[in-house]
């Protein structure tokens, strides 16, 4: 059975760094694509990244560019995402999801083939 937990999420002041798990069970993150979502209260959710073991990963938010970074810890299946310079505009709730193994080049299939999701962790950046 495929599950994805999130965690990692909590409380930061801005310019802080927090990091993000991505347990996963019932597959291996080496042979999948795990990608990352937000959703911040009363907005709509935006695709963040996708990780792909081949070193394939790609970051489709601008404004995280340069401030996020992801890695993998084959041992521990999980996925982690990286966040550092954290402002209050990256204030929401994160998701892992995957389904597929590749990331796709263009960001408007980001969630295309993703058929498993975690329930996500929340993030506040707030002084």
């Amino acid at each position: 059975q495929v599950q994805l937990v999130e965690s990692g999420g909590g409380l930061v002041q801005p310019g802080g760094s927090l990091r993000l798990s991505c347990a996963a069970s019932g597959f291996s993150v080496n042979d999948y694509a795990i990608a990352w979502f937000r959703q911040a209260p009363g907005k709509e959710r935006e695709g963040i990244s996708c990780y792909i073991s081949s070193g394939l990963d790609r970051f489709y938010l601008d404004s995280v560019k340069g401030r996020f970074t992801m890695s993998l810890d084959s041992a521990e299946n999980t996925v982690y995402l990286h966040m550092n310079s954290l402002q209050p505009e990256d204030t929401a709730r994160y998701y892992c999801a995957t389904g597929r193994y590749y990331c796709p080049a263009d960001a408007r299939y980001q969630e295309y083939g993703l058929d498993y999701w975690g329930k996500g962790t929340l993030v506040t950046v707030s002084s």
